[in-house]
């Protein structure tokens, strides 16, 4: 059997794992590199390592200290409730409210999956408060988040950035975000409005999504919420005008932050997502691998043979969502299939590589909805117990079909 062959396998047998079990596909990934690139490929264990991707490791590091920082002083909870506090009540605009939110706060740092974190509990309760469907609240805020899931100054934006700039496909941070953004807003505006969304601007709340003054008072902004702010707006003004280094940059705010006793640090590190961390970086070692021993190659032959240049795009889409319902999208699947982008655009001819990358990042993504997925957990895990099976029941067959609408909007579309 070549090395080839024994990569691809091990890959494989890495995203099975990722499915069925919580065991960290990252050090399953790096055990097999190691086990795969020194005993059977005869490699140096150095080059083995040298797949590392340090410079994607110190800006996930740096970002997601950052925000963690913010979320933890209370930053991020107090944006939040002051924008529901904006809708005054009318039930209608709640839940668009939500998807705003959540796509702006993902877009801005934190990423989908801490925004979720933040925002679900908060939304779930609202619905339940004042009659909105948990259902149709649980779809906002999830496509929300995952709406802004792809900015350059999230952790998955920063992952799939690195990727494709590694394949040759530089410079294209405002499309990835954007093509992403928009498959997400139309299919959460289309549920809004299958579910019922429009009949919720026929009765307004009184009340019942605002505060009291003492909540209100609980949650006004102090000190260190206008230094978090500041920090943070100055990260993305001098990324995008003077071209700092984002990771490099975060670290600095973070220090800042500490320094003017605005954050914890201590905290902050202990609550930090280091097994998304551990996840993305060793299954990136087991990718660099697969390039090295030639699996690449292997896996871009098999899907051209189910492809044509009309429909590769489609049948990417529909196979990164069906795999990304059990696993993770930043942290498996797109580390797994950005790189094939270049050969698959190579072989079948014709296809603009950037149409396959796209369909990949959207078609992984609009699944994630999903509640064997992180974010559509944490809605169900915030929705009445009395509530919960249901809605799980509702998520799963959503997150399962989006997985063919991806790949029809995908086909369309790219």
């Amino acid at each position: 059997m070549s090395l080839a062959v024994i990569s691809v396998v091990a890959l494989a047998l890495a995203i099975l794992v990722s499915c069925v079990t919580s065991l960290n596909v990252g050090v399953l990934a790096l055990a097999l590199a190691w086990i795969v690139g020194v005993y059977i490929g005869g490699m140096p264990v150095a080059t083995v390592m040298a797949g590392f991707p340090i410079q994607l490791f110190l800006t996930l590091t740096g970002m997601t200290l950052l925000f963690t920082l913010a979320q933890c002083n209370g930053t991020l909870d107090r944006l939040a409730h002051h924008a529901v506090r904006s809708c005054r009540g009318n039930r209608g605009v709640i839940p668009i409210m939500f998807f705003l939110l959540a796509a702006g706060l993902a877009s801005m740092g934190p990423g989908n999956i801490a925004t979720a974190a933040i925002l679900a509990p908060m939304a779930m309760a609202t619905a339940a408060r004042v009659g909105i469907p948990l259902f149709l609240m649980a779809i906002m805020v999830g496509n929300g988040a995952n709406a802004g899931s792809l900015s350059p100054f999230a952790p998955t934006g920063i992952i799939v950035n690195g990727l494709m700039a590694r394949s040759g496909m530089v410079g294209l941070e405002v499309p990835t975000f954007l093509y992403n953004a928009g498959a997400h807003v139309a299919v959460a505006f289309s549920g809004y409005l299958l579910l019922g969304g429009l009949k919720l601007f026929l009765r307004r709340e009184h009340g019942g999504a605002g505060a009291a003054p003492t909540e209100a008072d609980a949650h006004a902004f102090d000190r260190r919420h206008w230094i978090t702010l500041a920090v943070i707006a100055g990260l993305i003004l001098s990324v995008l005008f003077f071209e700092v280094n984002v990771g490099m940059g975060a670290f600095l705010g973070a220090v800042l932050l500490v320094l003017f006793r605005a954050g914890d640090d201590v905290e902050a590190i202990e609550r930090m997502p280091w097994r998304v961390i551990v996840m993305v970086c060793g299954v990136t070692v087991l990718i660099a691998l697969l390039e090295r021993a030639q699996g690449i190659d292997l896996l871009v032959s098999l899907i051209a043979r189910f492809s044509t240049a009309e429909t590769v795009t489609g049948v990417v889409a529909f196979i990164t969502g069906i795999i990304s319902v059990y696993s993770s999208t930043s942290g498996v699947v797109l580390p797994a299939f950005l790189p094939m982008v270049p050969g698959l655009a190579q072989q079948l001819g014709g296809v603009d590589p950037v149409a396959i990358a796209s369909s990949m990042n959207v078609g992984g993504h609009l699944v994630d909805v999903s509640p064997l997925s992180t974010i559509g957990a944490l809605c169900v895990a915030s929705a009445p117990v009395e509530d919960s099976r249901r809605l799980f029941n509702q998520l799963l067959v959503w997150g399962l079909s989006m997985a063919v609408v991806g790949a029809l909007f995908c086909y369309l579309v790219f």
